[in-house]
């Protein structure tokens, strides 16, 4: 019986270091390239082959998106023109001079991924098409895609046509801070008007992962034959979003890929909130002016791994003189978040109030007392002389009247 108990304690053990072997391990990807990145902070989680450039199919359609976002109103009235009508690929049969909201186009570019709306929606924004897409490389540039070049809205196949997974993760990043472009994304399924019809359309995400894997809440999938399968996919649980992107991978693999990411992610890693924005940090005296609060300029937060328990330190690096006048909000040093001896990060430290400077400090208004000072000490020593002259006066109207008096 002891011998039976004890095998089984054995297996156990070993059952738990291979599940705690599996829960660190990294995850181990079909795909050509693929990364992990925590939202809020853009920390990497994980990379392979991340800044390998690649095609990115319809994924092409989250800048899409952002542009529309950014230079157009939700309300305005797109028309389809016969270039749109015409599109390859994905559709949701525009008829041309068929009109839609942008918003209405938007739901179907993203859910749908059509790329008749893509067409429709770069034309309302720019005009065409071409001008739409210098639009799109200049927000990639800015946003820090570097190794990203678009040459349309839809993501059809073409040599000039590329990213990396680094940067379409960074687009990603970007986009999901908008509220509008985060609640399309994380959408199942939504009608809008079929033009001609008596029914609507009924958009479906393409994104099943919004179906399958708890707390999914975007992005977008993509394929075209030469680019592959691809995705960008996020998912929030406990307050911290993960955003994975999986480039050129095969059938369902595209899935398994995304899923591996985001389960290694939550598994391992955790989210911890050092500091919120406008938390005060200390007093400091401010020359020329009277002392000011300092408070923190943003949130600070760390993705760290769950077993790790090194505390985390900071230090206040501000410059010896601070001089008013200070306005509210004016940065006067730095916040530094150290792990052990390593630097992770830093914030700026900025002033609670503004801080005048005081009359009193000024150069002229010196002088001004000081002169105000002469001038008292001139009238004063004037005053003096006066009244020792009108009391010799006085002495002397004195002895001159004794005198006549003698003489009576």
């Amino acid at each position: 019986m002891k011998g039976k108990i004890w095998s089984f304690l054995i297996i156990f053990t070993l059952f738990l270091n291979n599940f705690s072997f599996a829960q660190n391990n990294e995850p181990n990807i079909v795909g050509t390239a693929g990364i992990l990145i925590e939202a809020k902070t853009g920390k990497v989680l994980y990379e392979k082959n991340a800044h390998l450039c690649l095609e990115p199919a319809s994924t092409t359609k989250i800048m899409t998106a952002i542009i529309a976002l950014e230079k157009g109103n939700l309300n305005d009235k797109v028309t389809t023109s016969e270039r749109a009508f015409k599109s390859d690929g994905s559709r949701i049969y525009l008829e041309v001079g068929e009109t839609l909201t942008l918003e209405q186009m938007l739901y179907a570019l993203m859910l749908n991924s059509a790329n008749d709306a893509a067409v429709a929606i770069a034309e309302h924004i720019s005009g065409s098409v071409e001008d739409f897409v210098k639009l799109m490389n200049e927000k990639a540039k800015e946003i820090g895609a570097k190794n990203t070049n678009f040459v349309n809205p839809s993501g059809l196949p073409d040599k000039n046509h590329y990213t990396t997974a680094y940067d379409l993760a960074m687009i990603a990043r970007y986009a999901l801070n908008n509220p509008t472009f985060s609640k399309i994304v994380k959408t199942k399924t939504l009608n809008i008007p079929w033009h001609g019809k008596e029914y609507d359309r009924t958009l479906i995400n393409h994104n099943k992962l919004l179906w399958r894997y708890e707390g999914a809440d975007g992005v977008k999938t993509g394929y075209t034959l030469s680019a592959g399968q691809t995705i960008v996919a996020s998912a929030t649980r406990n307050g911290m979003q993960l955003i994975a992107v999986v480039l050129k991978s095969q059938g369902k693999n595209i899935y398994t890929d995304a899923i591996s990411l985001l389960d290694y992610g939550f598994n391992n890693f955790e989210r911890k909130d050092i500091i919120k924005k406008g938390e005060e940090i200390g007093i400091i005296n401010v020359k020329y002016g009277n002392p000011v609060t300092l408070i923190a300029s943003q949130d600070f937060s760390l993705i760290v791994e769950k077993n790790n328990n090194e505390p985390i330190t900071f230090k206040k690096d501000i410059p010896k003189i601070i001089k008013a006048p200070l306005k509210k909000g004016a940065v006067v040093g730095k916040l530094n978040f150290y792990q052990g001896e390593k630097l992770i990060g830093s914030i700026d430290l900025v002033s609670k109030d503004e801080v005048k400077r005081k009359i009193s400090s000024y150069l002229w208004f010196k002088v001004l007392i000081l002169l105000l000072i002469v001038y008292i000490l001139f009238r004063i020593r004037v005053g003096i002389k006066r009244y020792k002259r009108h009391k010799r006066k006085i002495k002397y109207l004195s002895q001159f009247s004794r005198d006549n008096d003698f003489h009576y």
